[in-house]
């Protein structure tokens, strides 16, 4: 197992009002992403528990990629990898960006 912790300075706050949501499922290939609004709206962080060990640097990438394309300003995400590939990655965090951003609890 590996753990991999990422936090970002962003340009705006996630819209929406949830206060959290929950994507997909931690299965082989896939992934599950639980999001929170806890933090202030300059800020994201994500936590990251994997089997696949090594893959830091693209794990950076994805994140990295992501956080620009969203401005995910105070949310912390936190995943539980089942090996997803990189589009997988992508994927779920735009889902789960767009699930919290509906209005509800």
């Amino acid at each position: 197992m590996e753990d991999l912790s990422f936090r970002h300075h962003v340009r705006a706050p996630a819209g929406g009002a949830r206060k959290s949501a929950i994507v997909g499922v931690v299965a082989s290939g896939n992934l599950e992403v639980l999001v929170e609004r806890v933090l202030p709206d300059a800020e994201c962080a994500l936590e990251i528990k994997t089997a696949a060990v090594g893959f830091g640097d693209v794990w950076r990438a994805v994140i990295g990629d992501f956080v620009e394309r969203y401005s995910p300003g105070g949310l912390r995400f936190s995943i539980n990898d089942g090996g997803a590939r990189p589009d997988t990655v992508s994927l779920r965090l735009a889902q789960a960006v767009r699930l919290i951003a509906e209005h509800g609890q």
